[in-house]
């Protein structure tokens, strides 16, 4: 929790409330279902909450907007970028039930009311956003062809509405589609040695 804070420091005192709980709820909920690797759960904050958050230090979420988190998984990086920005509505999807059930649970627990979460494929979501987020759920290619026709058309933010996803390793190859795309490495706001490889790609989108 310590992590958190040293990076957003001017958390509520509800956020930190939520942001504290999250370690014992995913301990627990991980037992049932398993939504974290093992190696990886007790270092939740660092390689989970503050990896989403990552998405934060890009774009800043303004109220009322609209965020989509597709194959969110166990909720990352949609919960805890949720939790930052609690005037922002996100819409979480995954194509497998038993994560969102975790998902759902956790939003519960949290006292969460500005998260929808789904199980669904992104394919079938009819709605439009301001931005779409992920982590690493596929290559580029096949990513974008999952946000056709949802992204809204109205610009609201500094960057332009499309995608924020957290991906790592060298993504010369995989963007060359996306002429467009702007990398933003995770180590010019954390410093933990995690981050080395770690980025947030923009790619701004228009409604098509």
């Amino acid at each position: 929790m310590e992590t958190i804070l040293k990076y957003f420091p001017n958390l509520t005192e509800i956020q930190k409330e939520q942001f504290g709980k999250l370690e014992a709820l995913y301990k627990f909920w991980n037992e049932q279902i398993n939504v974290i690797s093992r190696k990886d759960i007790d270092e939740i904050y660092t390689h989970h909450v503050l990896h989403s958050l990552g998405i934060a230090k890009v774009q800043s979420f303004l109220p009322n907007s609209k965020v989509l988190d597709i194959g969110t998984g166990g909720g990352f990086p949609g919960i805890p970028l949720a939790i930052l920005f609690p005037e922002t509505e996100f819409y979480l999807v995954d194509s497998i039930g038993k994560k969102i059930k975790v998902v759902n649970e956790v939003v519960a627990d949290l006292g969460l009311t500005n998260i929808k979460a789904e199980h669904k494929r992104a394919e079938l979501v009819n709605e439009e956003f301001d931005f779409i987020v992920s982590r690493a759920v596929t290559n580029m290619d096949d990513f974008v062809k999952w946000t056709k026709g949802k992204i809204a058309k109205k610009q609201r933010h500094e960057l332009k509405n499309g995608i924020l996803y957290l991906k790592g390793g060298d993504l010369t190859e995989e963007l060359q589609n996306f002429p467009k795309a702007t990398q933003y490495n995770l180590t010019d706001f954390f410093d933990d040695a995690f981050f080395e490889t770690k980025k947030v790609v923009h790619i701004p989108l228009k409604k098509r």
